[in-house]
């Protein structure tokens, strides 16, 4: 029996699905054959995946050395999804090569290995960057030997798993890549569990989550639809952590277990036209944050809990954790939040000749809480009395006061902080009444041991005035040449006493600004450059030319830095040096890389809502530091977005502060063209009214409007004369309750209405041509956190209008 051929395919269609084939095989990998290799340098040096999403190679940390890494390549924000050496970065020159024998390892340029792939077999035949954000080594017949996705660090991608024993560990930081303090794993139990670490080891300390599914959990999947769950041996889904939400499809996906200790599952759009955005979005976050409230949820027998010692959390609008320092107390590292606080003052002392009780006082904060450092309780006593047994305790750091008469003692030091308004209680710090230290040891104690040495010896010689007289010469010269042979600490670069202040010579700024070239902005005051110093590894800072500088001498000009040079905190621009020759006087700041905040506000398409939020409240704890925090008192004078800088990650800094003194008496009254309205500048400038901290918390009552609206305060090109002047605008949208009016078509905004129309009312208050009607800005943070309530403000024109 005969059987038919089927017609042949005409030739056309075979070679168009040949095409195809080859098409789809091209791209599902790009091979790396042995001998491949990746250089760190300056220019882009890394394998794109095949659909160009995903990157593999080196990314330059800061100023620092080079991460081998995976990263997200159309996303303009980089977000690194694995890396090979976060807690050995590689210099410049540093290699990474699949060598002819199969091998896969980092190298630094003098051959010293980094990190390597652990091959367990051999047969290597290729490197491939997957389009599924995946690095794998593979054999000529593409069985996987070593894959990226094994070996996760912090995040997990859409298509990976996690098996019994695989573990992420959070990042020390934002931009630190080492092990941090926290732990996700999937116990030998079967369990997933968020844990702290034993930092800076890496052993599991304490759960403080877990799924709680038994010896039946086998694996944690990131499926390709985007949901997150843990599963039986049989595929079924026992837990889901984190539901679908998105899809894959449209959008990028990614959960990381951040610095913070919290496992946040992200999205981002993937058909967006980002090169025509001047401000394109960021990551959304799903709302199923793990855990929701991880100030609640780390509450351990040993460690800092979810900040560090003697801090306390609070959750942010935003539903990330902030660790702040109490009354009193101070942060240990100011860029480094969860590195815990320091007591301002010496704490009291169970030696009965130094000064007890009676130098103290209690300070109470309410709804704060340290559990697990107390050691003695009481019940049924009043909040007096439990104070007092705190400042008659030399042991004792604080006490905690419950409404139901139990009274706590806490001591050092003090782990576990959290502010929650669930708490309850009362915490009663105790603070020393002034900030005067003893010395009991140091330069006059040595001085006064060298004068008795003095006086002992005329004593013992006083039956001969010469020998006296004698001895006492002898002791002169004697003291007089220990301290001026003795051993001098030469400095390569000068720096101002007691100050990592570097006193620059104008030669130095000049070369450094490349002979000034490079304008940044310029003010009525000064004109500032970018410049690099060479002497630090080519580090960019920003130079700024004072001019109109009162006629003073070197100790005058130099004491006025070295005020601004005290200032320590992250909403602040650091002061790095300066140079006071002859005419010349120059300040030297780091350099901003994202510019002014009028530049974010005003340059373009409408920022963020949420970045701007940030911004204000990171502004605001700025002037609260030069206003109440920092040693000497600082009113800045001068607040607009032209003075506030933002860093690589948006963080605003507050510039230009302090200098004040150092201009002409007519410079320090910065007027805007608008004489007489509601500009930058507070009314009693304009009334010969005493000048005081509350000008600041106009200006910022003005920035805050801008910054909601993301206009300016003054624009004469305003559709209607009503609109010219924001101030008066805002308050009138607020009066009639149509504040959506004042935010344009911005969306974001206005589906969080609830926010504005409260950052409204404190912009409002701040603004009040009262000065003494304006709140602090202790109290504007307060109210911009919610932890206060905000009250209705009155019309800020209400005061006698003499202008």
């Amino acid at each position: 029996m005969a059987f038919a051929l089927p017609n042949p395919l005409p030739s056309s269609l075979l070679l168009l699905l040949l095409m195809m084939a080859c098409s789809t095989s091209a791209q599902t990998y790009r091979n790396h054959s042995l001998g491949s290799s990746l250089t760190a340098q300056d220019d882009d040096s890394s394998w794109a995946s095949p659909n160009g999403h995903f990157s593999f190679g080196f990314r330059r940390i800061e100023n620092g050395g080079y991460l081998l890494a995976i990263w997200f390549s159309q996303i303009p924000k980089l977000t690194i999804v694995w890396s090979a050496n976060g807690d050995d970065l590689a210099p410049r020159g540093s290699k990474v090569e699949l060598t002819t024998d199969g091998q896969f390892e980092l190298k630094d340029p003098e051959g010293k290995k980094i990190w390597g792939a652990d091959v367990a077999l051999s047969g290597v035949a290729y490197a491939a960057m997957l389009d599924s954000g995946n690095l794998v080594l593979a054999t000529q017949n593409s069985e996987y030997l070593w894959e990226s996705f094994k070996f996760p660090t912090d995040t997990i991608l859409p298509t990976n798993t996690i098996d019994l024993g695989g573990k992420l560990v959070a990042r020390y930081s934002e931009t630190n890549y080492s092990n941090g303090r926290f732990q996700f794993s999937l116990q030998s139990d079967g369990s997933f569990v968020l844990q702290t670490i034993d930092f800076p080891l890496d052993s599991a300390n304490s759960v403080y989550w877990s799924s709680e599914t038994g010896q039946s959990g086998f694996q944690v999947v990131f499926n390709q639809s985007g949901s997150i769950y843990v599963a039986a041996k049989d595929g079924s889904i026992l837990k889901t952590i984190s539901p679908i939400t998105k899809s894959t499809q449209d959008f990028y996906q990614r959960a990381i277990l951040e610095y913070d200790g919290v496992f946040r599952h992200y999205a981002y759009p993937k058909r967006l036209n980002i090169s025509s955005m001047s401000n394109p979005p960021d990551w959304t976050p799903s709302s199923n944050f793990i855990p929701i409230n991880i100030c609640r949820a780390i509450t351990q027998d040993t460690g800092g809990g979810a900040c560090g010692f003697n801090s306390y959390c609070k959750l942010g609008d935003d539903q990330r954790p902030r660790c702040i320092c109490p009354e009193g107390y101070a942060s240990i590292d100011p860029d480094d939040e969860r590195k815990g606080c320091k007591a301002n003052f010496i704490q009291q002392s169970c030696n009965e000749s130094l000064p007890g009780k009676d130098h103290f006082y209690i300070q109470p904060m309410l709804n704060i809480n340290w559990p697990r450092s107390d050691y003695e309780h009481f019940q049924g006593q009043t909040e007096d009395w439990c104070g007092n047994a705190c400042l008659g305790d030399c042991f004792c750091a604080l006490a905690i006061y419950g409404s139901n008469g139990v009274c706590w003692k806490k001591k050092f030091p003090l782990s576990n902080g959290r502010l929650d308004p669930r708490e309850g209680a009362k915490a009663l710090i105790k603070i020393r009444k002034d900030d005067s230290t003893f010395k009991p040891s140091g330069a006059d104690s040595k001085k006064k041991d060298r004068s008795t040495l003095i006086l002992v010896g005329s004593v013992l010689l006083g039956s001969s005035v010469f020998f006296n007289l004698l001895f006492l010469l002898a002791a002169f010269l004697a003291v007089f040449r220990f301290d001026y042979f003795k051993p001098k600490v030469v400095q390569r670069y000068p720096v101002m006493p007691g100050m990592n202040l570097r006193s620059f010579t104008y030669e130095e700024l000049k070369k450094a600004t490349n002979g000034f070239k490079e304008e940044l902005g310029h003010g009525a005051f000064a004109i500032v450059y970018k410049g690099a110093v060479e002497s630090d590894r080519g580090k960019p800072v920003a130079v700024k030319k004072l001019n109109n500088i009162v006629t003073q001498g070197d100790l005058e000009f130099k004491a006025e830095v070295s005020a601004i040079g005290r200032t320590n905190h992250k909403n602040l621009v650091q002061l790095l040096g300066f140079s006071n020759e002859g005419q010349h006087r120059l300040i030297v700041y780091e350099f901003m890389s994202r510019g002014s905040l009028a530049n974010f506000l005003f340059g373009g398409s409408r920022p963020n809502w949420y970045q701007r939020i940030q911004i204000a409240l990171g502004t605001a704890r700025g002037l609260l530091y030069l206003h109440e925090e920092c040693s000497t008192q600082i009113i800045h004078c001068d607040i607009k977005p032209q003075n506030i800088l933002l860093d690589d990650s948006l963080t605003p800094r507050i510039s230009d502060f302090g200098l004040a003194k150092l201009l002409k008496t007519d410079q320090t009254r910065t007027m805007t063209g608008i004489r007489g309205t509601k500009g930058y500048v507070a009314p009693e400038w304009f009334r010969n009214m005493p000048v005081t901290v509350k000008v600041d918390v106009y200006s910022f009552g003005i920035l805050l409007l801008e910054i909601i609206c993301c206009r300016k305060s003054f624009e004469a090109d305003a559709q209607n004369e009503d609109q010219m002047i924001l101030a008066d605008w805002v308050y009138d949208c607020y009066k009639e309750r149509k504040l959506d009016l004042s935010l344009g078509n911005d969306e974001e905004a206005m589906s969080d209405m609830k926010r504005v129309e409260r950052y409204v009312m404190i912009a409002i208050w701040c603004i009040q041509e009262d000065p003494s009607l304006r709140p602090t800005m202790k109290k504007v943070i307060q109210m911009m956190e919610g932890t206060v309530e905000v009250p209705v403000p009155p019309n800020p024109s209400s005061f006698n209008r003499s202008i």
